[in-house]
């Protein structure tokens, strides 16, 4: 056999380990979860909560905590976390809408904090329709506003693509869970391989509620650029909010996020009578003059 025919043979079979060990390990590579024990007590900093457990057609329990505004309730928020710990650590976050006055409900994916069941896309979604559906028996939907964050981006849009919510939030979303993941592996056939390919972009396109996209310049694990993609996809109801030198993960430190926080999630949509702007307005050079 010709020395170049073992290279080949050697790369080829490489190549076929390491996509094999990428489709088996990527629940490791992607999920991040924490653990919580079945006693465990959530607390939160002059916050009031209420803890859910809520069991799917598998057998599954999916745990979530409701964190309630001290004013009259405005509606509620159903808050889609990352992929990384537990709702323990994300309910910090809460206090970004209570306060202006809103509810917010805030659940664990599966193998996340106290929740159980074996996880896949389709489970998620599932689970997350479930959860959608016991918000419906409590409010009309247009008091349910969702907000995905990160990971939970792709989720919350393809929530809204199935349901009538007030608005739809996305934090830092991603064009693609397949375009994230080749931009660190790009000789792999992701396309085939990957588990969790959340395509938003496709989602959005059958969301008609309002669409609002809040992302940082300097975002280095998912470009702020997939954003402006995103935001074309369904241009009349999108608006991209821009957090000047905002990161991944720290958005929340900036004044700016806040203050677009408040104007996206109090704000009232108003129809725009186009005939009385300037956007058919033809500009001409020439000066007419009435004749005599």
């Amino acid at each position: 056999m010709p020395s170049w025919l073992q290279i080949l043979l050697l790369i080829l079979a490489f190549y076929i380990v390491i996509s094999v060990a990428l489709y088996y390990l990527q629940d490791y590579l992607l999920f991040k979860p924490e653990k919580l024990p079945e006693d465990f007590q959530f607390y939160y900093d002059k916050q009031e909560t209420m803890e859910y457990n809520l069991e799917t057609r598998d057998g599954a329990v999916i745990n979530g905590v409701r964190f309630l505004p001290k004013g009259e309730s405005k509606g509620i928020i159903l808050y889609l976390k990352g992929n990384s710990k537990s709702i323990k650590g994300w309910g910090k976050f809460a206090v970004d809408f209570t306060r202006h006055d809103y509810n917010v409900l805030m659940v664990d994916y599966r193998g996340f904090g106290k929740s159980t069941g074996r996880r896949s896309q389709k489970a998620i979604k599932r689970d997350l329709q479930l959860v959608y559906n016991k918000i419906k028996e409590q409010t009309t939907e247009d008091r349910i506003i969702l907000y995905g964050r990160s990971l939970g981006s792709g989720f919350a849009a393809k929530l809204a693509s199935m349901n009538n919510p007030k608005m739809l939030i996305l934090d830092a979303p991603y064009y693609s869970l397949t375009k994230v993941t080749a931009r660190y592996m790009p000789f792999m056939p992701l396309s085939i391989l990957i588990k969790y390919p959340l395509p938003t972009y496709k989602w959005l396109k059958y969301v008609q509620c309002p669409i609002h996209i809040i992302h940082g310049t300097d975002d280095k694990l998912i470009p702020y650029k997939s954003s402006v993609k995103l935001s074309q996809v369904n241009p009349k109801l999108t608006r991209l909010h821009t957090v000047i030198g905002g990161g991944h993960k720290n958005l929340n430190n900036f004044e700016s996020y806040h203050k677009m926080l408040g104007e996206i999630i109090n704000s009232k949509p108003k129809d725009i009578d186009l005939s009385t702007t300037s956007i058919n307005v033809v500009h001409s050079s020439k000066k007419s003059h009435p004749k005599v």
